[in-house]
């Protein structure tokens, strides 16, 4: 019998990195992953600032670069072209730097499996962690007091027993099966291959799009889908997603000619790995069900179109490791965990509908209605509009929390994916950065638990919020800054930081009530 304040199935990035931001607040889990082995198939590689500041929160961030095999220097942004990859028609594409001066951290583009060997290393040294690998759950049960975890391992039978249970086994997760989580279906297309190759020649050929490490290429008969190309490094590394015929095989399909007839051009190239996969989107109906919880694509399954699952999926680990440690610690409110389910269910539905499937739609669309083949001018002017067009994938993705139950915000706001980046402070949207009157770093100056930032030097609301705190028992920080231009920028005099750096509160002494608003934070009101 193993026991452990958090059973986590499943040691990818996210249950990974679960474990360490509950280690780094003082919670033991055991992590069970079932390989024994890291998969080295590049995937989960487009990580965005917001997945870089998670990074600095674990303290991996000069691991992560180290082990970045396309330096930073080279660049990481995206082309899409028209008809095949070597096209006279292109546009840039998925520019995450656009958006740097939002967040506390750079992106970074690395290969899921390289990633995984950072985060396993961060989890060896952390005493708080038990990471057991070859390791095959067989059963969840819970009980009003914890859950117990069946596993086999080393073909010995083993029984794991916590406070809590979080499933980050993947789409075809056994533990929101047998948890009793429903999950369903939104959308099912083609069939997909999945390349893996190398090629020299191909890496000359594209040393014309100097800084590029992602290509679309848009074509009519793929209906919508994606020619989806990516480095893996710049020594000839590349993945290719593409659909293919249902009865496609290794065997039956010339998948060299494909990439051929794709580039527009025939290079020389050695595969190392022909895979498939269904594309479809789907979702668990909630994230929790009683002590059992799920994470990444246990809760949510879609294509890699922007990477958008990987980064949902850590994002899932950083809401739900601070509400664990409150429950575990006795500062919770009765509500706090469901508040996981209502903050990130929206968010991914938003990620879903006004990116995923928004970006089909409008690839479809533009090739049913434009053809340089019958209308030249036509489709020159359309191709010039999406070229000057704002980058919509990476300006407009701002998952945030805007009408959770847990954040003071306007009423009738709604959570999701979708915003406008702005430094502005607002209930529910994650912290923009700025320079303190000290120079210092902010990031660095907020505290652990809640921060208050009080901006205009108000000690009776900060001692008010002080008092409040320790009432409550949540851990709590007072940061005075008393700056006109944090003032301005932020656009108040207060902010109620939580500990993911998410906003909970903006306001002012003038009627505002500091135990409610932090009672409110941490699910705890009538």
């Amino acid at each position: 019998m193993t026991e452990a304040q958090v059973i986590i199935n499943g040691g990818g990035p996210v249950g990974l990195g679960l474990s360490i931001d509950l280690a780094l607040k003082g919670v033991e889990s055991i992590v069970l992953e079932r390989s024994t082995e890291l998969h080295r198939i590049p995937k989960g590689q487009n990580l965005t600032q917001r997945t870089g500041e998670h990074f600095r929160a674990w303290g991996i961030t000069d691991q992560v670069r180290a082990a970045t095999p396309i330096p930073p220097g080279f660049g990481n942004a995206g082309l899409v072209t028209y008809g095949r990859l070597l096209s006279d028609y292109r546009y840039d594409w998925f520019q995450r730097s656009r958006v740097r001066p939002y967040y506390f951290a750079d992106n970074e583009r690395l290969p899921q499996y390289n990633l995984e060997s950072v985060l396993r290393d961060r989890v060896a040294g952390l005493s708080q962690v038990t990471f057991v690998q070859g390791a095959d759950v067989t059963g969840v049960t819970q009980d009003d007091v914890g859950v117990r975890v069946s596993y086999v391992a080393d073909g010995a039978s083993c029984v794991a027993e916590a406070t809590y249970a979080v499933g980050c086994d993947g789409a075809r997760s056994v533990t929101r099966d047998v948890g009793g989580i429903r999950y369903e279906t939104d959308h099912e297309g083609p069939r997909m291959a999945l390349l893996v190759f190398r090629s020299m020649e191909l890496h000359d050929l594209l040393e014309r799009y100097p800084g590029k490490s992602i290509f679309n290429v848009m074509h009519p008969a793929m209906g919508g889908y994606w020619q989806f190309l990516g480095r893996v490094d710049l020594n000839g590394g590349w993945f290719f997603h593409a659909p293919v015929p249902d009865g496609a095989t290794r065997e039956n399909f010339d998948f060299r000619a494909f990439l051929h007839k794709m580039a527009g051009a025939e290079f020389a190239l050695e595969f190392e790995h022909i895979g498939f996969w269904d594309l479809r989107i789907s979702h668990a109906r909630a994230y929790r069900n009683g002590r059992v919880f799920i994470a990444g694509d246990a809760c949510h399954s879609h294509p890699p179109y922007g990477g958008y699952g990987v980064n949902t999926g850590l994002e899932d680990s950083r809401n739900l490791g601070w509400k664990l440690d409150a429950a575990l610690s006795g500062w919770a409110g009765t509500s706090l965990l469901d508040s996981y389910t209502a903050e990130r269910h929206p968010v991914f539905r938003s990620v879903s509908r006004d990116f995923i499937s928004r970006m089909i739609e409008d690839f479809r669309g533009f090739t049913q209605e434009f053809s340089p083949e019958k209308d030249k001018a036509s489709f020159d002017k359309a191709w010039a509009a999406r070229a000057n067009a704002d980058d919509a994938d990476v300006t407009e993705f701002l998952p945030h929390y805007a009408g959770s139950p847990i954040v003071l915000g306007e009423p009738g706001a709604q959570s999701g994916a979708k915003g406008k980046h702005e430094f502005e402070a607002k209930p529910g949207y994650h912290l923009a950065p700025q320079a303190l009157p000290d120079g210092g770093d902010l990031w660095d100056a907020l505290g652990p638990g809640f921060t208050l930032m009080d901006l205009g030097g108000d000690t009776a609301l900060s001692a008010r919020f002080a008092s409040a705190a320790e009432s409550l028992g949540v851990p709590f920080k007072v940061l005075t800054l008393r700056s006109g231009a944090l003032r301005r920028a932020y656009g108040c005099s207060a902010v109620l930081v939580r500990p993911d750096q998410f906003i909970a509160w903006v306001g002012s002494s003038a009627g505002s009530d500091p135990k409610s608003i932090l009672a409110r934070a941490i699910g705890q009101w009538t």
